[in-house]
């Protein structure tokens, strides 16, 4: 709720554009091309993030390092907050009308800037831009905090700290080239943390009820 609270005076604030103009210029954004931007922290990124992916899936099959202190369900959770995640913030980017910094006409595009709070009302640009998906290639493995802390305290919050760092690399990164505002990454991360939770809630709901007693059947008398 405090981490919703500070996103909303963000939004509130206005700090996207000022933030965006620092890196782009009326005839575009300079390093929108640039090759490790392009190439390392966007494409190779997202490809370590599936591969990642793959093998905590494989994971709950052949646990390594710290997940072998996990039970199978725990792994299970694991992967499965992963994926969530990163389907959460596909479908709202799908749903939305948000263009990118590069398409507003400030910076050589075709769209004016409209809040993504202003549901419905096209900018005049693409759209599909909020929040920002390739943050969520690090963003994603949050959730992850809640499974291993209960196995591994030390471990789970290195775990948070890493993809918390990570995805505001990417973010910032993607934000140097003009294909998100820093409003989109924030709520990535949020986006994210609050899968992981209620995954987690559901998961916790599930290990602490108690189990059904099974009853025999009546059998008539002869």
């Amino acid at each position: 709720m405090l981490a919703l609270a500070l996103l909303m005076i963000w939004d509130a604030l206005g700090g996207d554009l000022p933030l965006a103009r620092l890196a782009g210029t009326p005839m575009g954004f300079p390093w929108r091309e640039n090759p490790f931007l392009v190439h390392v922290m966007h494409e190779g990124a997202r490809n370590l993030s599936w591969l990642l992916v793959i093998g905590l899936f494989a994971a709950i099959r052949w646990p390594v390092g710290v997940l072998r202190r996990l039970d199978t369900g725990a792994r299970v959770q694991l992967a499965l907050t992963v994926l969530a995640s990163v389907l959460a913030v596909s479908l709202i980017k799908h749903a939305s009308d948000t263009s990118c910094p590069w398409d507003l006409k400030e910076f050589g595009g075709v769209a004016r800037y409209v809040s993504h709070w202003a549901w419905g009302q096209h900018d005049g640009g693409p759209g599909g831009c909020f929040p920002a998906g390739h943050a969520s290639a690090a963003f994603a493995y949050l959730g992850g905090y809640f499974v291993l802390r209960r196995v591994a305290p030390r471990g789970a919050v290195v775990w948070l700290c890493v993809a918390l760092v990570a995805g505001l690399v990417l973010g910032v990164a993607q934000q140097m080239r003009g294909a998100h505002y820093m409003s989109h990454t924030l709520w990535t991360a949020w986006v994210c943390w609050t899968v992981g939770f209620l995954i987690e809630l559901v998961a916790t709901r599930r290990r602490t009820s108690p189990p059904i007693e099974r009853t025999a059947p009546l059998h008539a008398s002869p």
